[in-house]
């Protein structure tokens, strides 16, 4: 690219914090990432441009020029360049790299599956909105669908597809959206089995005393909606001082005088200039040098990070107990896209165990993030913005949902790197899926036609988010957190896990999924050759009653018949298929044919797998280290990074016929011997 002055730096040294000794090697700089590359310890550390989070030049030193590069995933790095001239060439050209002026510049409109089969349709269509609702039960005789917003008219921030009280009018919805910041009128988010509901909107726009007749006939439709209950909560989730505020800018809260049977709740979520800093020390707390058990603690506590999962934590935990005692909830911050989705979809999570399955938690994300919108692109600054409209807001879900993970390990079908993948790939812009801040800037930009979804790239690697401990039988119906202080966590494997040495050697999640997915191949293995053995007693059997009857009818036959039967086979042609010694023949081709089939598919899997323990580098020199995860070959049973198990086959050993992952010298040998086959 023409950004791109320095291509290659030699003699470059990476600091490392934990390390006594700084790895030296060679820096490259491609169109998507910068590499350096070790030879002595085998070792490549790759950073994507769009992961970059902050450049900074720090002080010369007598060795060089340091270049502090701090990531959005977390990890943060120092290169010292020999040169002062190459270190500026590389800190330009990253600033460029790493924050496109245009959207169209991101990464994922230049991305092609590199090694993978993937479709670039794949995932697209693996999410309804319409389908998501009827699970829920909608439309029925309180909520229908209405199509004022096809055309994004009414509000263009929602999805074309809203559904609202069946009893409010054209007139009544409009008014509503006109009376709402940025149109965001209230709608339906989740149904719960007893008809309370979670609607949610922005705040009015009724500054010291505006009113709205329209907004307030709408509110009451929503309470008409559960007739299980005479009165309905509105929770506003900001501090109210926050609200109080905004009434000078002519928003603000509603008026309770003017909302009939409507009790209104403060529930001091804060803003996202607040979570910004907060995580700012956060991250300036684990980036301590000498770091004390003192210091880390006093660091954590100043951030507030935990506090505010908390909050968070408890807003949600409100909503969700109001709907299980039969009251439906209208919840909004400011806009209605921060703070509003964050426990709108937490609550959700606790109230349904749908939610808490691979498939469902990526339902939670269309539905709440994606379909009524969030402005990903200034939140997780994928283009040049203003800085103060940066937030961690979407990586406050994933913690939190972390935190009830931790207190309900047996009820999520998914793990921990299930959220880490999808914390990256937010940040990434590698696919498709979180590109734009709402539907219709995905429409616009033509997402599904021109780049890939990551739901379809995660979709191939299923095993990898699997929790081996989800039991699905024993998972309640609502989860009803503890979230007393000493409850809330700080999330190493988030915030620290690119740090040497304060890691175990193998991560338990991950021995767990290696012992889940062996006795899984052993089993189907088990079923494989239970089929076989049943196939050949009933061959065995078969075959002696075939012996006995020929035997009884020998001794009826009539010696006359035998002697002419005999000597009419002995004139005929002696290329004849009947003839005996062909039909032996032929039996033997197809014993030795079945007996090599047999054979193979005995062979095609693995009993025995090698420990994941002790093992430093993958057969191509790659090494092992605390994040990259090692990877089975289901017919060697090997260890292999993940570029050398790329592949998935179909093993003759497994009666399922599905497709596992074998290691490229394995696939190249099953697919030699399917020739052979065919042959």
């Amino acid at each position: 690219m023409e950004f791109i002055k320095t291509p290659k730096v030699e003699n470059v040294r990476m600091l490392d914090r934990y390390s006594k000794t700084p790895s030296q090697g060679t820096l490259y700089l491609t169109a998507t990432h910068l590499i350096f590359v070790d030879p002595d310890a085998k070792k490549e550390t790759w950073i994507l441009h769009m992961h970059i989070a902050s450049l900074e030049k720090l002080p010369l030193t007598t060795t060089g020029s340091p270049l502090l590069i701090r990531c959005k995933t977390f990890l943060s790095v120092t290169f010292v360049i020999p040169k002062e001239r190459d270190c500026h060439d590389i800190y330009t050209t990253l600033q460029q790299l790493s924050q496109p002026s245009n959207v169209e510049d991101l990464y994922c409109f230049q991305y092609t599956a590199s090694f993978e089969d993937i479709p670039k349709t794949s995932g697209w269509n693996m999410f309804d909105l319409r389908s998501e609702y009827k699970r829920m039960g909608v439309p029925n005789d309180h909520w229908c669908l209405t199509m004022l917003n096809k055309d994004y008219e009414l509000c263009d921030t929602y999805p074309k597809f809203l559904y609202v009280p069946s009893t409010a009018s054209t007139t009544v919805l409009m008014g509503s959206s006109r009376f709402r910041s940025k149109g965001r009128l209230p709608v339906l988010s989740y149904l719960h089995h007893n008809k309370a509901s979670i609607s949610r909107c922005s705040q009015p726009l009724s500054g010291f005393s505006a009113r709205c007749l329209e907004d307030e006939q709408m509110l009451n439709h929503v309470l008409r909606t559960n007739p299980n209950s005479s009165f309905m909560y509105v929770v506003d989730t900001r501090p109210k001082i926050n609200a109080i505020a905004n009434r000078a800018a002519g928003k603000g809260y509603e008026n309770e005088a003017f909302y009939e049977n409507i009790k209104f709740h403060f529930l001091g979520v804060e803003n996202i200039h607040v979570m910004r800093n907060s995580l700012i020390k956060i991250v300036e707390t684990c980036e301590q040098k000498n770091p004390t058990m003192n210091s880390f603690l006093s660091g954590l506590e100043s951030s507030g990070w935990l506090k505010h999962i908390k909050s968070i934590l408890e807003t949600s935990w409100f909503i969700a107990q109001a709907l299980e005692d039969n009251i439906s909830v209208v919840v909004h911050c400011s806009d209605g896209w921060d703070r509003t989705a964050q426990v709108c979809s937490l609550a959700s999570l606790l109230l349904d165990p749908y939610y808490r399955t691979i498939e469902g938690f990526q339902a939670l994300i269309e539905k709440d993030w994606l379909g009524f919108g969030h402005k990903f692109s200034e939140r997780c600054g994928h283009v040049q913005s203003d800085n103060k409209e940066v937030s961690p807001v979407f990586t406050q879900l994933l913690d939190a949902t972390w935190q009830l993970m931790q207190q309900f390990p047996l009820t999520f079908q998914f793990n921990e790197r299930f959220l880490l993948t999808i914390h990256d790939h937010v940040m990434s812009c590698q696919y498709g899926t979180f590109i734009g801040n709402c539907e219709k800037d995905r429409l616009d930009l033509r997402l599904s036609e021109r780049t890939f979804s990551l739901w379809g790239y995660m979709s191939y690697h299923l095993s990898e988010y699997i929790n081996p401990v989800y039991v699905e039988d024993e998972t309640p119906g609502i989860l009803i957190p503890n979230l007393c202080p000493q409850n809330i966590r700080f999330w190493r494997g988030m915030y620290c896990r690119f740090e040497n040495g304060v890691h175990p050697r193998e991560p338990l999640g991950d021995l767990l999924l290696a012992t889940c997915d062996h006795s899984r191949s052993l089993e189907d293995h088990i079923k494989y050759l239970t089929k076989k053995i049943s196939s050949v007693k009933s061959l065995i059997l078969n075959v002696t009653e075939k012996k006995k009857s020929k035997h009884d009818d020998t001794n009826l036959l009539d010696n006359k018949y035998l002697y002419e039967k005999n000597a009419r086979l002995e004139s005929s042609d002696d290329n004849h298929p009947l003839k005996t010694d062909h039909l032996e023949k032929d039996k033997s081709s197809t014993d030795t044919k079945g007996a090599q089939e047999v054979m193979s598919s005995l062979d095609s899997v693995a009993l025995d797998w090698k420990t994941l323990r002790n093992i430093s580098e993958c057969g191509c020199s790659a090494p092992f280290d605390h994040f990259s995860r090692k990877y089975h070959c289901r017919k060697c049973g090997d260890v292999f990074c993940i570029r050398c198990i790329d592949k998935q086959v179909i093993l003759p050993g497994h009666l399922t016929l599905r497709a596992v992952p074998v290691c490229r010298p394995c696939f190249e040998k099953i697919q030699g011997s399917s020739v052979e086959a065919v042959e």
